[in-house]
């Protein structure tokens, strides 16, 4: 059976009797041949689009695009998009295998293949675009994933906000989450593993936040974060409780991961202020997935990316009429500083799905809080949205599709109105040879603090390939606007008491105190 590449827009070849044999034993489910064909007749299924051979060997004329069943076909109708009960007259039956998610839905992340490199676009991208709700939930019943980005930047997510569909963009923001946890879940194990086999220590970090937007940076805060671990748990002090692009919310709290719990009871926040606690469920209520579908169709469509593909790192310098190369201390460690060169940050914000009205609303909470205001005093409130009419039909051809340059594929969804930003970002990083702690052992620790957004941000920079050493203190790009100076200040192998890792007595649950974790 043929091998799909992520840009394919199909999820599902040609099946024949080797090929049901191969699918059964990868997915250890034993069906007999005439029941396997009746199994995938009732089901929807997606074909894979041509290879270029494919292409060479049954183009013969023009082929013509139908958005209303989502397919493009070729005159030999050998790749398309349907119902399987178009093929349950064919000998061409193909289907998702039954109970073979996890193989589907690692066929949609292979790497991308030419000719379709040109545009990224995985099945369910494709399925969103043009609009095809019945092929798009089969996808998310396959576990289609959400998250993956096509070659412009931009999510099935992001695409489905474009298309205005408000059923379609609350389906796949809830199988966005729930492959959030299912990933939190596999990679468990791993993770419980790693710490246990990592000493306890004290770590404390700071975080200095700026902003090239004037008078931002006076309202950005700076957070001292005190990180405990003992075993396989994990406690982080923090007074940053929520920051985003758009707000900045302060408190004492504190975040404790206990391994040794059941993963529905493993994360707890605590708010040393009111004394109160919640677990961290990663479940939201109908309410609150509608609100934030009503933000997110009411808000800009960003993508930011940092382009690594020309970083490269040079000592940094230091004396006036004789330079050398510089090397100072961070807190207790001697560290050789680098310049970062090549990082540059590629931002786009779309709103073809926004009214004048929308973009004037947005403009002016924007103003406020670069002015120190909050969301509060903007009355903000989230206007229940309805579903937006559905862009014209897409009136673009195969061959046009397959034959465009990489990264200039032919929008299939609503049309684009996008603007797009380059800005090189100078940063610079020290490296220790002398910090106990290694790289990967921190990315360990940063996995467990995932939900703070911007440890996140940390852990995705210290993932590149960086100078020899542990980065003791480096500038990371938080948001496309805001850039944070991250600097380890302390660490110590250390024993604490078990009691700091448990809830204390008087402290009482409210379930919905932090409703963005």
């Amino acid at each position: 059976m043929e091998r799909f590449s992520q840009t394919s827009s199909y999820v599902c070849a040609k099946v024949n009797k080797s090929d049901y044999m191969t699918l059964s034993q990868r997915s250890g489910k034993q069906l007999n041949y005439p029941s396997f064909r009746a199994q995938i007749t009732s089901s929807v299924i997606l074909m894979k689009w041509p290879t270029s051979r494919d292409v060479e060997e049954s183009w013969h004329g023009h082929s013509q695009g139908s958005r209303g069943n989502c397919t493009m076909r070729t005159p030999k109708s050998r790749y398309c998009v349907g119902s399987a009960s178009e093929y349950g007259k064919r000998e061409e039956l193909v289907s998702v295998f039954p109970g073979a998610q996890h193989e589907v839905s690692d066929l949609h992340a292979c790497p991308p293949q030419p000719p379709l490199r040109a545009s990224g676009n995985t099945p369910l991208h494709l399925a969103v675009m043009l609009g095809n709700k019945e092929c798009a939930h089969l996808l998310l019943a396959h576990n289609a994933p959400v998250k993956v980005k096509n070659a412009q930047g931009w999510s099935p997510l992001a695409e489905a906000i474009s298309y205005g569909d408000r059923q379609m963009i609350t389906a796949l923001l809830r199988k966005l989450k729930q492959q959030s946890r299912e990933s939190v879940g596999e990679k468990r194990p791993r993770l419980l593993k790693a710490l246990k086999e990592l000493g306890d220590f004290y770590l404390e970090l700071h975080w200095d936040f700026q902003s090239w937007v004037p008078l931002l940076s006076r309202i950005l805060p700076s957070d001292a974060c005190k990180i405990y671990k003992q075993g396989i748990n994990i406690r982080l002090d923090t007074t940053l409780i929520d920051f985003t692009d758009m707000k900045c919310q302060r408190g004492d709290l504190s975040f404790i991961f206990n391994g040794d719990a059941a993963p529905s009871e493993s994360f707890v926040v605590l708010d040393n202020e009111q004394k109160v606690y919640q677990r961290i469920h990663h479940e939201e209520s109908e309410m609150e997935t509608e609100e934030e579908v009503d933000i997110l169709m009411s808000s800009d469509i960003y993508s930011a990316t940092l382009s690594t593909k020309s970083i490269s790192f040079t000592r940094a310098q230091t004396g006036w009429l004789f330079r050398e190369d510089k090397t100072e201390r961070v807190g207790n460690f001697l560290a050789d500083f680098y310049l970062v060169n090549g990082l540059v940050l590629e931002s786009r914000k779309r709103r073809e799905h926004l009214s004048e009205e929308d973009i004037l609303r947005n403009k002016a909470i924007m103003e406020s809080l670069s002015k120190g205001g909050s969301l509060a005093e903007q009355n903000f409130e989230p206007v229940r949205r309805q579903s937006l009419t559905p862009p014209p039909q897409n009136t673009i051809t195969w061959e046009e599709y397959i034959s465009a340059e990489n990264g200039k594929a032919p929008h299939l969804g609503r049309e684009l109105v996008c603007k797009e930003s380059k800005k090189t970002f100078k940063a610079t990083v020290a490296m220790s040879q002398e910090f106990p702690l290694g790289i990967e052992s921190l990315l360990n620790v940063l996995e467990v603090i995932a939900p703070f957004k911007h440890f996140n941000k940390l852990r995705e920079f210290v993932q590149m390939k960086l100078p020899p050493g542990f980065p003791v203190k480096l500038d990371i790009p938080v948001f496309p606007t805001i850039t944070a100076t991250v600097t380890f200040q302390e660490f110590r192998c250390d024993e604490f008491d078990g009691s700091i890792f448990a809830i204390p007595e008087d402290y009482k649950e409210d379930p919905s105190r932090f409703p963005d974790l």
